[in-house]
Parts: structure tokens; sequence; C-alpha cells
């Protein structure tokens, strides 16, 4: 009945009336039964427990709020009669048309609906609350499609209807109401679907119509009779006007009453966020003798804010700390720049560090001093970009208020005592660390200003706490300090300072009885990997420290991640410490103290570390390492699959890759030449690549896996990381490899295809395909995943589009790296052409891309390789109806980058061929859409053809021509795209 009603209906008037501007006369008679109808969809969407029926009856009644019919009924739900969600849709029904089908109002009728909606927000200033700002808002939209012309001065006729006595409604009720409709006004047009050349109009008539509205505000605001909830809506009015960029100036009086009601509990809220707007708004710094006024009335609540602090009252504080912030964050400079002032402004800074600062842990006690954190960074920016010589005399004033602020920051950073962080929750103990992150970035901004001279500070701290035996101290004490260290070392070459090795002389006096702090010792000695590669003398004092917490599960991604960090860095300082590293990271591998990722980066750490040692010494502690590890795969690959050894297989294969991810010997050759410091020079090896010895070994073994897991996708992807992190990290050294892995591909991918075989083959394919001795095995393997793949698309390709968009891309990598394997009569070119025309119609974008890039590669070799030129005459015109149909509608707009390209090569190497295909493609009557007109298909191909050269602008054609034919041209969509 729902649907028969929505299309049965007969078209009614915008306002209710019997009049015949549409269709004829209507009759009233059917408004009852539709309210009705109305009225049962409602109740079914608020109160029927059945999801299904609340789905049907929320899509019926969306529907019914965008129909013609929508004028009628609405008027009839806002009766008194109804009950407030009935007539809170009527009030939406009322906006949803006024706002996106204003042109199916005639402008005869603009002022009857005027008038309606003025009687029905009077009727509703003493309702329902949300009936009532719906009207308004309704009212709102009434009013900027008719701005300027059609409706001139709309605020003060708003304001003299309100004014007015009579009604029903009370003074205090139409107050409220006018306030709502004049706070909304400005919200609804910074959400309005108005063109952007009305909005400037519109904006400007908003703008004029500020001179209304202010003398209202200052008046309610400063009449001590105004009761506070008329107040606050007078302040939240205000902090939606402000948005509109009135001018700062003539908002004082406002800004002066806001600071005045902060002193009311009932107004604080609001007052805040009006100041804040208006302060933060850009135009405002432009008037700055209103700034410089707004200084001392913001110190002025320093006292409230101390109190508030001392009561834990930890609303206030938080607002008065954003009034505080947004006036200095936002005109820092500005303020900065008046010197005669720079007493006011320094107190201003000196209140916001009071903020920073302010008593207890974040998140638990506090949540303010997160809000000051971005103001240091504007202030630091600022001074610096002044002149030499301005500059010299900011950093004497403010050098001392940044190393006050790093004091302040460390305390901040300290953890609360461990009985108050283990009552914590998650949550709590998540934004700590965040917090502590943003103050280590802050830290490191700082650094910037202070210099060498902040390193100093906190070594002399550190070194006064380590070695005062009268004075107890936390270890939270110590543990900021050294956080404070780590978060410059990090990001900052600290190479050249003359602290560190101090420091490096301290980390051994450090009492660690704490998770926390040492985990921080750890992530410092981290930072310090690179001052350790050019210091290696100072490695056995921290070392030790490093392995001892290898084997603390707690410390687990803090100490592997530094040792990875040495190994990577020092590793040509590292092979006396060589063997020692290797026992204590397999004892702690066999032991399964670490996560798997964790184990992970340990593998990648001694990949670094065995990298530096001559082959034979690789191999030896190759063996030792990974030789438990054969055997526990030899023993699972000899079970019957199942969940539990599946994972340890995997888990073993990721061993393996990741070692191999980093084992790369031929980097001792490259850096071992005249540049190389003498000490770290490596003789060059000889002999097989130790990687590849150790796959020659284990390769039957990963044979008999698969054979059992061929049909597990996790263990042949695994399988296929080994031997993709080896080739990467190899290169030409894996040419011994190549034979054997390509066959073992080829049966694999015959079997069960998978697209990890393809991804590996395509990367075999970009490192050999220049070496005639190697490249025989993987064209052979290339032809027959091909074939293999064609066979797929014969049977359907739509459940596989993973293999399909590896597949596209290996065609991409063969034509870009040997496009001589397109000449192969082993090739069926014509139909890999037609899969890639199929795969262009994908819904999965990475495949469509993917795409889109082989024909990119395929085209350009139309004139050298006889069988794609062939191809491409015999059948591009299949590729450039897929191309229009996707530019038409049929793909997302994210990809028209992607499809511009392939049209660019089309025109760049078939010209001749796109001028025909295109003139016969545009000539069928709705493609590629049936919103675009012959006229509009011939612009478009013209300009397309115009351009061979400039890629980027075929691209912004195709862009233009896509939304013309999606119905998008002109509108807010089009202007975000």
């Amino acid at each position: 009945m729902f649907v028969y009603l929505l299309t049965n209906w007969s078209l009614l008037c915008p306002l209710g009336c019997a009049c015949t501007h549409r269709s004829g006369p209507i009759s009233l008679r059917f408004v009852s039964p539709v309210c009705l109808f109305l009225s049962q969809a409602l109740h079914q969407l608020y109160y029927d427990p059945n999801i299904e029926n609340k789905n049907l009856a929320q899509k019926w009644l969306m529907q019914a709020q965008i129909s013609a019919q929508a004028w009628q009924f609405c008027w009839a739900l806002l009766r008194p009669d109804k009950v407030p969600e009935i007539q809170y849709f009527g009030a939406s029904a009322l906006h949803t048309k006024i706002s996106r089908y204003w042109g199916d109002i005639p402008a005869e009728q603009y002022g009857t609906l005027k008038t309606q909606l003025f009687s029905q927000i009077a009727l509703f200033a003493s309702g329902s609350k949300i009936v009532l700002t719906r009207l308004c808002v309704a009212l709102a939209s009434l009013a900027l499609n008719m701005m300027p012309e059609a409706w001139p001065g709309a605020v003060g006729e708003m304001v003299r209807a309100f004014q007015e006595e009579g009604g029903a409604a009370d003074g205090r009720a139409r107050c409220l109401a006018l306030l709502e409709l004049l706070t909304v006004l400005p919200e609804e047009f910074q959400t309005s679907r108005l063109p952007q050349y009305r909005k400037g109009q519109v904006r400007g008539a908003l703008g004029r119509e500020w001179a209304a509205v202010c003398p209202l505000l200052q008046q309610l605001l400063r009449q001590p009779e105004s009761p506070a909830p008329v107040k606050a809506r007078a302040l939240k009015c205000l902090s939606s006007w402000v948005l509109l960029d009135v001018p700062l100036s003539e908002s004082e009086g406002l800004l002066e009453a806001g600071f005045a009601a902060l002193a009311d509990p009932e107004l604080f809220d609001t007052a805040v966020e009006a100041i804040v707007n208006a302060i933060s708004q850009p135009d405002s710094q432009r008037y700055v003798s209103t700034l410089l006024k707004l200084v001392p009335q913001v110190l002025q609540l320093q006292e409230q804010l101390r109190e508030a602090v001392q009561n834990g009252d930890m609303e206030t504080s938080h607002g008065i700390c954003r009034i505080a912030v947004s006036l200095g964050e936002n005109h820092s400079r500005s303020l900065l720049e008046q010197v005669e002032h720079w007493q006011s402004f320094l107190a201003l800074v000196n209140m916001i560090m009071f903020c920073t600062g302010i008593p207890g842990h974040y998140p638990v006690n506090e949540t303010t001093s997160s809000l000051t954190l971005t103001f240091w960074y504007t202030l630091q920016d600022d001074i610096m970009s002044f002149e030499a010589e301005k500059q010299t005399v900011y950093l004497q004033v403010y050098r001392p208020v940044y190393f006050q602020l790093v004091d302040v920051l460390l305390h901040k950073a300290q953890f609360p005592t461990d009985e108050e962080y283990a009552s914590w929750t998650s949550d709590e103990k998540e934004q700590f660390r965040i917090y502590r992150v943003d103050i280590s970035d802050t830290l490191m901004y700082v650094y910037e200003m202070l210099g060498a001279e902040l390193l100093s500070n906190l070594y002399d701290k550190l070194g006064r706490l380590l070695t005062n035996a009268e004075q107890p101290t936390s270890w939270q004490h110590t543990e900021a300090l050294l956080y404070g260290f780590q978060s410059i070392a990090e990001t900052i070459d600290v190479n050249y300072s003359d602290v560190i090795p101090g420091l490096i002389g301290l980390i051994p006096r450090i009492n660690i009885n704490n998770v926390q702090l040492a985990d921080t010792v750890m992530f410092t000695i981290g930072a310090l990997a690179e001052w350790l590669a050019d210091h290696p003398v100072m490695l056995s004092s921290v070392l030790p420290l490093v392995l001892q917490a290898l084997g603390n599960p707690d410390l687990s991604v803090s100490s592997v991640s530094t040792l990875k960090k040495i190994c990577r860095e020092c590793k040509y300082d590292l092979p006396p410490y060589a063997t020692n590293i290797v026992a204590v990271s397999q004892e702690v591998l066999i032991k399964q103290i670490h996560k798997t990722s964790q184990c992970m980066w340990l593998m990648q750490a001694l990949g670094f570390l065995l990298s530096a040692l001559p082959v034979e010494d690789i191999l030896r502690n190759l063996h030792s390492l990974i030789t438990p590890y054969i055997q526990q795969l030899e023993k699972l690959a000899d079970e019957t699959p199942n969940p539990s050894n599946k994972l340890a297989i995997i888990h073993i294969l990721g061993l393996l890759s990741n070692l191999f991810t980093t084992l790369d010997i031929t980097k001792q050759e490259e850096e071992s030449g005249d540049s190389a410091p003498p000490i770290k020079s490596t003789p060059p090896q000889t002999g097989p690549n130790p990687v590849v010895v150790v796959l020659q070994q284990v390769f039957a073994l990963i044979q008999t896996v698969l054979s059992k897991w061929l049909n597990d996708s996790q263990v042949v992807e695994a399988v296929c990381a080994i031997f993709e992190k080896s080739v990467k990290t190899l290169l030409h050294d894996f040419a011994p490899m190549v034979s054997q892995l390509s066959e073992m591909l080829g049966q694999m991918y015959s079997t069960i295809p998978q697209a990890s075989a393809l991804d590996l083959t395509r990367q075999m394919m970009h490192i050999f395909a220049s070496e005639t001795d190697h490249f025989p095995p993987i064209k052979a393997l290339f032809e027959l995943v091909t074939s293999v793949t064609l066979t797929i698309f014969q049977q359907g390709p739509r459940d596989h589009p993973d293999i399909v968009d590896s597949f596209m891309q290996l065609q991409a990598q063969a034509l870009k790296r040997k496009p001589d394997l397109f000449l192969s009569e082993n090739l069926d070119v014509k139909a890999v052409f037609h899969c890639g025309v199929l795969s262009l119609k994908f819904p999965e974008a990475p495949t469509v891309k993917s795409t889109c890039l082989f024909f990119t590669e395929l085209l350009p070799h139309c004139a050298d390789v006889p069988p794609v030129g062939q191809v491409v005459q015999d059948d591009g015109k299949l590729l450039l109806l897929a191309v229009l149909e996707a530019i038409g509608g049929q793909s997302s707009r994210s990809l028209m980058d992607q499809f511009a390209e392939v049209l660019f090569c089309m025109n760049k190497h078939c010209f001749g061929l796109l001028t025909v295909w295109l003139k016969e493609a545009l000539q069928s009557p709705g493609f590629p859409s049936s919103r675009v007109s012959n006229e509009q298909k011939d612009t478009f191909s013209q300009q397309v053809l115009r351009e061979r050269v400039n890629k980027r602008r075929v691209k912004d054609i195709v862009k233009e021509f896509t939304l013309v034919c999606r119905g998008l041209h002109g509108t807010e969509y089009a202007a975000e795209y």
C-alpha cells in the first residue's frame, strides 16, 4: 500500500491549496488517508522490534519525504493533534523540499510559504523543541534561497515578526524561538547546497544582516532581567554567527558579555564556545586592537582557573584553557609584533604554561594539558620566522620559557606510581601512551630552538639524579629524563653532541627495577644506534643490557627492536659479539618468549648481523640457527594437515623469510670500497651465496610441504614469500635457483592457481629479463601460467579477482621488461587482450588499476610487436568501448585517472584507429550515458583527439566528461572531486 500511495497520489501544490498550476485541481480528500499511512509507517519505524520492518518503513518514509505529494501532507502532519514524532517528520519533509527541490516552487508562492512557516514557528514556540528547531531550519533554508533579491532584509523581518505582541506564545517563548531561528540560519548556510556563485552572494547578504542581529544579542546579554536560558541561547546564536567571519571589532561588546557569563555555571560552556569561535576565525587577526583588549580579559580568568584546578573542576579548567590557547595559538604572531605590549603577551604565555603543567596525570586526573601542545609549535614557528635581529631579541625572552616548558613536559610525561598505574583501564593507558608521543614530538620540535644546550641540560639533570646517593629518586623521574633524550635522538642527528658518551656511561648505572623504565632504556639505546656505529667502542657498555632484556617477555618490543637497530647500523663492528648475540637469540627463540612479530624482527636482526661475517662463519651460524626449525618442519611435513601444524609451518617459513630479507653479503662488497672506513672493510666474498646454499638444501623439504598444503593459500603465500624476499635481496645472486624454482612454480600453478605464484614469477621476470642464460625457464614459466590463467578466464574469473590482479601485473611487467615474449607462438596475445578487456569491468579497484597498467604498457608496442599491433587493430574498439563504459558511470570515479591514461595511450599510439572508433562508438544513442547529448559527446571526442602530448589535460577532460555522464556536473559533489 505504501508503494501504491507513492506512485498514485495526485500531484499536490506546495502550499496545500487546490490550485491548477501543476496538473489540474487536487482533492484534499487524499490528505487524511495519506496521514494515516504516514503515522503507521512512523510508528513502525520507531516502535516495531522487527529490523526488516523498520528498514522497510524508513525506505518508504524517505521516498515519501522527497515525493511531490510531500508539499501536501507535511502541513497536515504539523497539526496540534499529532504526536511530536509525526510533527517532526512533517517539518523535516518541509525542509527537504525547500532545500533540495527549490526549483519546484513557483516564485509567486514564495510569500505564502514564508507566511505559513512564520505561523507554524509561532505555534510551536511553546511546543516541541525538536519540531520548532526543524521548522526554523526550514525557514532558514527558504531565506537562503530567496536572499538577497527575493527577500531583502530577511533577518530584520524575522526580528520584527517575533517582537510583535500577540499569538499563543508568551514573550519569552517568542524570544527563544527567534534566537533559535537566528542560530540555525548561519548553520544552514554552512551545509546548504547552494551553487558556488550563490554562496558568495548569500554570504555577503548575511554579513549585512549582522547589523540586525548584533544589537538584539547585546540587549539580551546585558539586561540583568534576561533569564539564563535566553542568555544561553543568545550566546549560542553569537557562536553561530561568528563562523560567518563577522568583524571581530563589531563583536567586542558581545565578547565582553561572554567573558562576564563565564562566572555563571549555567552559561559557562556556551560562553566558552562563543568566545573560542569568535577568536578562532581567520579574519579576526586583522583586528589587532580588539585582540589587545581581549588579552587582559583572558588574564583575569587566572584566579577562576586556579580555583577550578584546586577544586578538581576539570570542565571549568578545560574551558578557560581553551580560551587562552585559542587566543595565543591563532594570534601569536600578531601579538608578538605588538612590542609595547610584550609583557601582557608573556603573561598569556605563562598562563598557557600553567595549563600545560596542570597538576595530575593525563587522562585520569586532567584532560587539559594536551590542548596546549600545538600552541608551543605555533609560538616557536612565529619567533623563528622573524628576521635575525628581531629573532635574537625574542629568543632572549622566550628561550628561558622553552627551557621551563621542557621541565614541565617531562614532569607531565612521568608515569604515576605502580599502584595507581595498575588501577588504570587499558583505554586510559593507551591515551597516556599517545599523550607521551605528543610530548615526544613537542620536545623534538623544541630542540630546533634550544639546540645542543637542551641535551646538556637533560644530561646534567640525569647525572645529578644518578650520582646523588644522599637523595633518593623515583624511577619515574629517571625514566622521564631518558624519554626526553630518546625523543630527540630518534629524529635529530646527535652524532656531534658531546654529552652522548656521558649518557652511554650513565645508562649502566641506572637501577632498572621497573618495566616502563627498562623499556625506555631500551628505546633510548635504539635511538642512539647510529651514534654507536660511529663510536663502536661504546657498544660493550650497552649490548649486554640489550641481550639481557631479550629474555624478558615484558620487554619484547623494545629489546628486539633495539637489537635490530644495532645490528642494522653497527653490523660491521659486531663480529666480536656475533657468537653471543646468535646464542642468546637462539635461546629466546627456542623458549618462545616473544610473539610472532617480534620473532620475525629478531630474525631480521640476525640477518643484518650475519651479513657482515665471512661466508664460512655465516654458513656455520646459519646451520646452528635454522637446523632446529628444519627438523621441526620435516616432522610437520610428515603429519596430517590440521590447523595447529599449519600455524607452526607458517611460523617457520616466516622466520626463514625474514632472515633472508636482511641477509645480504653483496652490501659488504659495495661498502668495502675506497670510501668506506678501513676498520669496516671486508674482503669480497667468494663462492655461492649462503642464502642460496640454504635454499638449495631445504628446497626438497619445501616441495614436500607444498605437496600436502597446496590447497591452502596461506601456506603457499608463506612459501612464495621465502623466495620472493630472497630474490629481492639477492637479485642476480639468486640465479642458481631460477631453474628449479621456475619448475616448482609451474607445477604449483598448474595444480592450484594462486596469486602469490604469479607475484613471484613477476619478481623473477623483473630481475632476470635481460639475462639470456637464466631467462629460458622464466619464459617457459610465463607461458605456462598465462595458459593456465586463460583457462580460468574461460571458466569464469569473477571468483578470483586476486589472480586476475596479479596476472595483469605480470603481463604488464613482461611488456615492460621483455616485450618480445609477445612474439612467442606459445602465447595467445589475442586471448590475453580479451582477458584484459573483461578485467576492466571488475568491481575491485586494484584489479582495474592493474589492468589499466597492462594496457598502458601494451599499446606502445603496437608498432614493434606485430601480434600486439594486429590484436589492437582487430579488437581495439572493444577496449575503447570498455573504457567509455567505465567513464560513463560503470566504474568508480576514483579510477578515472587510470582510464584516462589508457585513452591517452590509444590516442598516442593508434590515433587513426581511435578517430574512427570514437566516432562509431559515440554515435550509439544513450552511450556511454543517457545524460549526455550528442554535442557533449562530440566535444569530448574532439578534446581527447586533440591531446596527444598532455596527459594531465586528458585526465581533466575525462573527469569533466564522467561528471556529465553521471549527472553530477556543477553539483557540490563535483566541487569535491
